[in-house]
Formats: structure tokens, C-alpha cells, sequence
């Protein structure tokens, strides 16, 4: 498989966490889409890489996408602040817990879709709750979850929780 997708959603209030993301290996689908998100920036839309501390990416390399337009400075900290350090270890945890195989590191890359609402205010928050939803996230990625019969039975008994009614 050239491409696994996982999704999470963890928290409440405006520091919710959504992460959407990809892993792939480099010469593959994901891997252009990571060198697309890095070389494609606009206004209020500035994909970084997922880092431990500057100067230690993690592995795979991960570049993080802004769900949201970042429309000031606050929001900007926070997406290179907490939400930047709590994507970085969730995805070197996976690495070393297994989940993401250590000997295929270097071959794969991630891409990986962050949510911080306007109006977040909770750092400690922000990066407890992208923490948990990115290795969520990389979790059901690499297991295929859910399956494609865990998503049938739940189909008519689902209820998103931002659907409106």
C-alpha cells in the first residue's frame, strides 16, 4: 500500500483537536504531496515540519497543513508552538512504540492536517489534545482503521458532533 489515512478527533471547547494526515513513502502519492505542501505557501496557510526541538525534525519527515487561514500572530504561535511540538512527539512516539516500523522512517513522509480554532486560548490544551489526536490518528492509518465493516455498522447510528442538528 502506497498511502495509509487516518482521522481523529480529541478534546472540547475552541482547543479541540482535529487531525487529518497521510503516510506514504516519499516516491509515491504522499511523498508529492509533502513536497508540494512545503514548496505551495500562501497567506495565513504556512506548512512547517514537524519538529522536536529546531534543528531535530522528526522521522518520517512531517509537514503540518493549517486546516484553518492563521489570521493572526496568536494563532500562528500556537500552530508553531503547541500544536508544532505535540505533532512531532506524537509521531516519534509512534516510532518508537512500533506503530510506524523504525526501519521504515527514513522511507516514508506524513502529511498531516491540524485545526487550531480563532479563538484557542488553552496552550497546554492545544498541545495534550493534538497530541492524542495525531497518534489516533497514525494509529488508525496504519492499522486501516476503521475497517471498512466497522464504518458499515456504524453508519446509521454515527452522529458527527459539528453537523448541526
Amino acid at each position: 500500500m502506497s498511502m495509509f489515512v487516518g482521522e481523529s478527533l480529541v478534546g472540547e471547547g475552541n482547543e479541540i483537536a482535529h487531525i487529518d494526515l497521510m503516510i506514504g513513502s516519499k516516491d509515491g502519492p504522499v511523498g508529492t504531496a509533502f513536497a508540494n505542501a512545503l514548496a505551495t505557501q500562501s497567506s495565513g496557510h504556512s506548512n512547517l515540519l514537524a519538529v522536536l526541538a529546531p534543528n531535530v525534525a522528526v522521522k518520517p519527515s512531517t509537514v503540518m497543513i493549517t486546516k484553518v487561514t492563521i489570521k493572526g500572530m496568536k494563532q500562528a504561535v500556537q500552530m508553531f508552538g503547541p500544536a508544532q511540538a505535540a505533532v512531532a512527539k506524537a509521531v516519534a512516539d509512534s516510532v518508537a512504540s512500533g506503530v510506524i516500523p523504525k526501519d521504515q522512517a527514513e522511507k516514508l513522509v506524513v502529511v498531516c492536517g491540524v485545526f487550531i480554532h480563532p479563538a484557542a486560548a488553552d496552550d497546554k490544551k492545544i498541545y495534550d489534545y493534538n497530541y492524542l489526536a495525531t497518534v489516533d490518528a497514525i494509529s488508525n492509518a496504519m492499522k486501516g482503521s476503521p475497517s471498512v465493516e466497522e464504518m458499515l455498522d456504524k453508519k446509521d447510528t454515527a452522529a458527527h458532533p459539528f453537523r448541526g442538528f
